[in-house]
């Protein structure tokens, strides 16, 4: 499973997928200020989407940590 540790695919899939659509704002960051203010009224529907949205974002975390742990001195 190659994809899943391809920076540059992870981060193309960050810059479209996890920011669409552009405009007014990017859909990840008004859902997450959807949950941040209580998830009141949240569909099924809007956490998947939540989920869709950020699911590249995680990606892009985890790859860096696993960067920062394999280059940390073995003690």
């Amino acid at each position: 499973m190659y994809f899943w540790n391809d920076t540059k695919l992870i981060i193309i899939a960050c810059l479209t997928l996890g920011l669409a659509p552009f405009l007014p704002e990017p859909h990840l960051l008004g859902k997450l200020r959807w949950v941040a203010g209580g998830a009141i009224g949240m569909q099924p529907l809007d956490w998947f989407d939540l989920f869709w949205h950020g699911a590249p974002w995680l990606l892009l975390i985890r790859l860096g940590i696993l960067r920062l742990l394999n280059n940390q001195p073995r003690a």
